[in-house]
């Protein structure tokens, strides 16, 4: 009984996680192969191109800071969300907001009160990264922290299927000298990057 449900839930979690590990894997060959799309889009960050400009006619309480001014500039805009805020030399302040298929970047120039809001172009390994480098406990934005709870989850999850994986072959005594083959062979293949890498 012991050893079904163990498979079962092997099976079912496998299903279920399935686009978080295909978007992991295919994240982190966009990640490994960064070259290839250096040399299909070029050298350098992802550019942003102009999306739409205005006079911003919002005020902001006395003596703010940049993360009031950044939260306010973003829901007035309707663009609330995860993001962080710097202050350029020249008096502008720059939101870059952290959204997963559009990054933007907004600059709000006080003298003038001139927004200036551009959006990331798009391009699928700069999307894929940005998933797989997606934090969520430190914004402070109740969906991101969801998001960051599903990771700890599949977090778990592969834990669980290494556990799984280990029981179900010590189970099956047929393919234990080819199951601990494999074992020892992928122990010490790692083994062997840890101490040479």
């Amino acid at each position: 009984m012991f050893s079904k449900l163990v498979r079962r839930t092997h099976m079912y979690l496998a299903l279920f996680l399935f686009p978080w590990i295909l978007m992991y894997a295919l994240s982190t060959v966009a990640m490994n192969h960064r070259a290839m799309f250096t040399a299909t889009y070029g050298p350098g960050p992802v550019p942003f191109e102009k999306e739409r400009e205005l006079v911003y006619a919002g005020f902001f309480p006395e003596n703010a800071d940049l993360k009031v001014i950044s939260q306010q500039i973003l829901s007035s805009v309707g663009l609330d969300g995860a993001h962080g805020v710097t202050r350029r030399k020249d008096g502008a302040i720059v939101v870059n907001r952290n959204d997963l298929l559009t990054p933007r970047r907004l600059t709000y120039s006080p003298a003038d009160r001139h927004l200036l809001i551009e959006k990331m172009t798009h391009r699928p390994n700069a999307f894929l990264e940005r998933f797989h480098r997606r934090r969520g406990y430190a914004t402070g934005y109740r969906l991101d922290t969801v998001w960051a709870v599903s990771v700890d989850l599949v977090i778990i999850a592969m834990v669980f299927w290494v556990v799984s994986g280990l029981w179900m072959w010590w189970e099956m005594t047929a393919t234990r000298r080819l199951g601990l083959s494999a074992l020892l062979g992928g122990a010490g293949l790692f083994a062997l990057y840890l101490l040479t890498l």
